[in-house]
């Protein structure tokens, strides 16, 4: 099987390498290494999701479902002091280094789950969800992240979700239409689109 940044073990030999990076204003560390998503900057969708994501009305903790190696989840907890930030990913790699960055950057209402999907969050809900998804894994299983994200969120939550066009944003749209019944594309730049899904 090839390595990719969602295997659950990557094979590629580990260099590890660390930058800054500003986000939402502020200044942050980030180390990042082979096997991961984006390991040399952060990529324009998850920075384009960091930048629009707004504090939802439901009260309850917030998942970066498919965190690599933390930009999201570190950049929202630090942001939203006042949630605690679960940060998820079925890569052992990206999870190492999930929880190495939020120490970094000294952002402590973070967990890091190991999971592949929601397989090691069962039974916990989320007043918000965000996630950048694994592309390459293919439609079937992003869409099944939608699904099963829907699943997760508490009453009043909300999905939010970024996805370039040319790799299935309309066809996420379409997906979330059926399972939500309110859907906004938030943002659209450079052929991204933020979706953002609300649970009532």
């Amino acid at each position: 099987m090839a390595d990719h940044y969602f295997s659950h073990n990557p094979q590629s030999k580990s260099s590890p390498k660390k930058w800054k990076y500003q986000l939402r204003g502020k200044d942050y560390t980030f180390e990042s290494d082979y096997g991961v998503f984006s390991r040399n900057e952060i990529d324009y969708g998850s920075k384009l999701l960091i930048n629009r994501f707004e504090e939802p009305d439901a009260a309850g903790d917030v998942l970066d479902l498919g965190c690599g190696y933390g930009p999201i989840g570190i950049a929202v907890a630090d942001n939203f002091g006042n949630r605690h930030v679960v940060m998820s990913d079925v890569n052992e790699r990206a999870v190492a280094l999930a929880r190495k960055n939020a120490e970094l950057n000294r952002v402590d209402n973070t967990e890091v789950v190991l999971s592949d999907q929601f397989s090691n969050l069962v039974g916990r809900q989320f007043a918000s969800i965000l996630t950048n998804p694994p592309i390459r894994a293919g439609k079937r299983i992003v869409h099944q992240m939608l699904e099963d994200s829907r699943n997760a969120l508490l009453p009043q939550g909300q999905l939010w979700a970024v996805i370039q066009k040319k790799q299935g944003a309309p066809s996420a749209l379409r997906k979330l239409e059926d399972l939500f019944k309110s859907v906004e594309v938030a943002a659209r730049s450079k052929g991204y689109y933020v979706l953002v899904a609300f649970n009532g």
